[in-house]
C-alpha cells in the first residue's frame, strides 16, 4: 500500500492514462479512450489525483445538469423556486486506481469535487451522482447524499449542506 500524497489538477494531454486501472472496465475504458474528447467538446471537465511522480491515482468528471423539481422529495422541493428544473452539477464518474485503494482517496476526490462546485461562480443547488451499483450508492450515502425518491441509484447533496460543513 502506498502512502503517497496527492495533488488534484485538471487533466492535461501529457498525463499518462494508459496504466490506470480501477478494476471497473467501463470506468477505465472511458478514462483511457473517451474523456479527452468529452473535455475538448466541453461536455465534461476531468480532474485527476496525481502522485509526486505524476502517476494518476484517481479521477472524477463534472458537468452541468439539472434535476426536475418533481424528482425531489416534497421536503426538498418546497424550499426551492417553482422552476421545472433545478440547476445542479453532475459527477459523472469517480474512480481510484487499484494501487491506491483503501487510502481514502475516493472520499478526498469527492470532497474536492464538492468544493469546486461550491466555489464556482455558476450557481447550482446540488451535486448529482448516478451510482453504478448498490456499493457505490452506499459510498455516496455515507458522504451525506440523498437518493432521489424514484431512483435510488441517483443521489444528490444540496451544496448548501456542504457550505455548512
Amino acid at each position: 500500500m502506498s502512502k503517497a500524497i496527492f495533488r488534484v489538477a485538471a487533466l492535461e494531454a501529457d498525463h499518462d492514462r494508459a496504466e490506470f486501472s480501477s478494476g471497473s472496465e467501463p470506468l477505465d475504458r472511458y478514462f483511457q479512450q473517451q474523456v479527452t474528447q468529452d473535455v475538448r467538446r466541453r461536455v465534461t471537465a476531468c480532474f485527476v489525483a496525481l502522485t509526486s511522480e505524476r502517476l494518476i491515482a484517481g479521477y472524477y468528471t463534472l458537468a452541468a445538469t439539472s434535476i426536475p423539481l418533481t424528482g425531489l422529495s416534497p421536503s426538498a422541493a418546497k424550499k426551492l423556486p417553482r422552476y421545472p428544473l433545478v440547476p445542479a452539477v453532475r459527477m459523472g464518474r469517480l474512480a481510484v486506481d487499484q494501487k491506491f485503494k483503501g487510502q481514502g482517496l475516493g472520499g478526498a476526490l469527492l470532497a474536492d469535487a464538492l468544493n469546486r462546485a461550491l466555489v464556482s461562480d455558476i450557481a447550482a443547488y446540488a451535486m448529482l451522482v448516478d451510482a453504478k451499483d448498490d456499493k457505490a450508492a452506499a459510498f455516496y450515502r455515507h458522504h451525506g447524499f440523498i437518493p432521489l425518491p424514484d431512483s435510488p441509484l441517483s443521489l444528490f447533496l444540496p451544496l448548501a449542506t456542504v457550505s455548512r460543513i
